[in-house]
């Protein structure tokens, strides 16, 4: 089984993730931001991973810590969980539609961190939720997972509708790029990832 567990815990969060990637898209996750728990049942769905995600952090400050720190540790159960990547297929893509939003997602789990994204909101925030952190989540994804993500919202105006068509589509593409395709060997010439 394709599983990790691991747990940050710092002077500003505690953060405890479990993920099986060969899952249904189960998920238990709290981290106190309610959108953000959302986001994260969108992801975990939508890839089919199981995901259990136990979060607490200076909340009283605000939420960057702990989305961040969320990021990181989601991003290294990934690459723990991944193990050499043999046999998986490596890239994954999705143009994801969400009413009038349209989003673009390109990803590779090249074991070079490159982030690149195009996402800006027409509001500051969703509810309670700072907009930016959505930036900050997936930047710390890629950088901890060893991924190569583009993000690029095409068209969009309504801020919820583009933050969850970045997860949806995010999800899609890890769901694709994780997969285990019918050669044993690593996806690159270079006999490694």
């Amino acid at each position: 089984m394709r599983t990790s567990n691991i747990v940050r815990k710092t002077n500003e969060t505690s953060i405890d993730i479990t993920l099986a990637l060969d899952g249904t898209g189960k998920n238990d996750i709290s981290t106190g931001i309610g959108f953000f728990d959302h986001m994260l049942e969108q992801l975990s769905f939508h890839s089919r991973i199981d995901m259990t995600i136990k979060a607490k952090g200076d909340l009283h400050i605000d939420a960057h810590h702990t989305v961040e720190d969320c990021g990181l540790t989601l991003g290294q159960c990934l690459l723990e969980a991944l193990h050499d990547k043999k046999g998986i297929q490596r890239y994954g893509s999705a143009l994801l539609p969400m009413d009038e939003t349209l989003t673009q997602i390109a990803l590779d789990f090249s074991g070079r961190p490159y982030f690149v994204a195009n996402m800006d909101c027409p509001t500051e925030k969703v509810g309670d939720f700072d907009c930016q952190l959505a930036r900050e989540f997936f930047k710390s994804l890629s950088t901890e997972s060893k991924m190569t993500l583009h993000i690029n919202v095409l068209y969009g105006h309504n801020s919820h509708h583009i933050i969850e068509s970045c997860f949806k589509g995010v999800a899609q593409s890890i769901k694709q790029a994780i997969a285990i395709t019918s050669q044993e060997n690593v996806a690159s010439t270079k006999g490694i990832l």
